[in-house]
């Protein structure tokens, strides 16, 4: 099982590839963000927060390819 510190790996590698290799697809980064919970009063990001996060970078770059 991943911890918190590989899951954040994974998913800023993968901002960074949608940035630099599907620009068109930055816009769609702001939308997804706003899936994880603020950080207001007790609110923490937990592993699985973090995966859902991480299959949905990974989904928009498969769509994009599909659609491709």
């Amino acid at each position: 099982m991943e911890n918190k510190q590989q899951i954040l790996t994974k998913i800023s590698t993968i901002t960074r590839r949608i940035e630099e290799d599907y620009p068109e697809l930055t816009k769609y980064l702001e939308e997804t963000r706003s899936t994880l919970p603020n950080n207001s009063g007790e609110a923490t990001l937990n592993d699985s927060d973090l995966k859902n996060y991480l299959e949905q970078l990974e989904s928009l770059i498969e769509n994009h390819n599909k659609e491709s």
